[in-house]
């Protein structure tokens, strides 16, 4: 499938601009969005960031952050420290998108399987190797097949399924030399929030790999093994609807739990009753 099938006009654009680029690239600005430090970034500009990253040999890691990330990290002051850690915060979701608009940014939605997707695009003519670390049984080498047939030139040095379980040390470093030795660029992680966003920042000085991306369903979405909400779904901030009928068992509590108090937070902090220090 051509990048123009997978994503608009404008973002087209901007990856191919990210491209033809060879200077470093500076992180975006942030704005605060219930004491976590969001990123007010667009598509093209967060592909450009990780090829930069990857060029300049900068280590950082990416969290990829919606309305549950942003709650997660409002209950725990840990979780929220890791998140305005990273490089980059980007939006997953439209909530965050509508609050930047209220804060003056350029900013559009960056979507973990669309992140995932153009820059695999936008990184094939650099040589950029990559390893997928995450899902269950079978599904990073399900993914990585799956990726390898849709972009021709891209270089999968690695998958890792980890166990569902607590490593010990020695199991740990086991997958840290695994990892290592495959000499990755990127290493994308879909452990799920806030376990991945834990695991980056707690791996990040042991991984040699200058960039490290959590993209929790991602890897679920691109190996075909669930579906994705509608586009028109997506765009109009519903995609958590679709999700909690798709998988009600798993996602009630996250849904009808984190949803209104987002709401409840958000409003609080717009009318400036609350504020959320980082």
């Amino acid at each position: 499938m051509a990048i123009s099938e997978l994503f608009g006009n404008e973002v087209n654009k901007g990856i191919a601009h990210a491209m033809t680029k060879t200077e470093p690239v500076n992180p975006p600005e942030r704005f605060n969005v219930l004491g976590v430090m969001v990123s007010a970034t667009t598509m093209a500009m967060t592909v450009e960031y990780i090829r930069a990253s990857v060029r300049t040999r900068l280590r950082t890691y990416v969290c990829v952050s919606g309305v549950h990330g942003i709650m997660e990290s409002h209950r725990d002051p840990g979780l929220r420290s890791i998140h305005n850690a990273a490089g980059l915060v980007t939006p997953d979701g439209m909530p965050l998108v509508w609050l930047a608009k209220f804060a003056d940014r350029r900013i559009e939605r960056v979507y973990g399987p669309d992140l995932l997707l153009a820059v695999c695009q936008a990184c094939q003519p650099d040589g950029t190797r990559h390893f997928f670390y995450g899902g269950g049984p079978g599904v990073a080498s399900l993914l990585a097949s799956r990726l390898q047939g849709r972009f021709q030139k891209i270089r999968i040095v690695g998958t890792l399924c980890p166990p569902f379980k607590n490593l010990s040390p020695q199991e740990d470093q086991a997958e840290i030399e695994r990892i290592n030795a495959a000499n990755p660029d990127l290493v994308w992680v879909g452990l799920s929030t806030p376990k991945q966003e834990r695991w980056m920042a707690s791996h990040r000085d042991h991984l040699s790999a200058p960039v490290l991306l959590g993209v929790g369903a991602a890897f679920d979405f691109h190996a075909g093994l669930k579906r994705q909400a509608p586009l028109w779904m997506q765009r109009s901030g519903l995609e958590w609807a679709f999700r909690l009928a798709t998988e009600p068992r798993r996602l009630w509590k996250r849904y009808l739990r984190n949803n209104p108090l987002f709401l409840y937070h958000s409003v609080l902090q717009l009318t400036g009753l609350r504020t959320y220090d980082q």
